[in-house]
């Protein structure tokens, strides 16, 4: 099973091709994809890497992170799991009735 990285604090020059050229030093990459903005294409100056072997993958852990890419320090670790929300973003709840109104008996 692959292991997924977090790469973080990457310029916005960064492409998913640069950081598969970094991360291929210390061992076989599956994918690498910058994360961008669903409109404008810009990055959103963090990625994802998927590692072939586990073992590969705390190497390059281990020599990439806080080093220099494009001007950057990046940050690289395991990725952790999405944490799932119900309901939406959360809060409230219950009825809205605004200021003034609500039920008239």
């Amino acid at each position: 099973m692959p292991t997924k990285l977090y790469v973080g604090n990457l310029a916005y020059a960064v492409t998913n091709n640069d950081l598969e050229a970094l991360f291929s030093q210390a061992g076989k990459v599956e994918s690498a994809v910058v994360v961008t903005d669903k409109f404008s294409g810009q990055s959103k100056g963090f990625g994802f890497v998927e590692m072939t072997d586990p073992s590969e993958a705390a190497e390059a852990i281990k020599s990439f992170n806080d080093q220099d890419l494009k001007g950057r320090k990046i940050k690289v670790d395991e990725a952790r799991p999405r944490e799932r929300t119900f309901g939406g973003a959360g809060g409230g709840g219950g009825e809205r009735r605004g200021g003034s109104g609500g039920k008239r008996w």
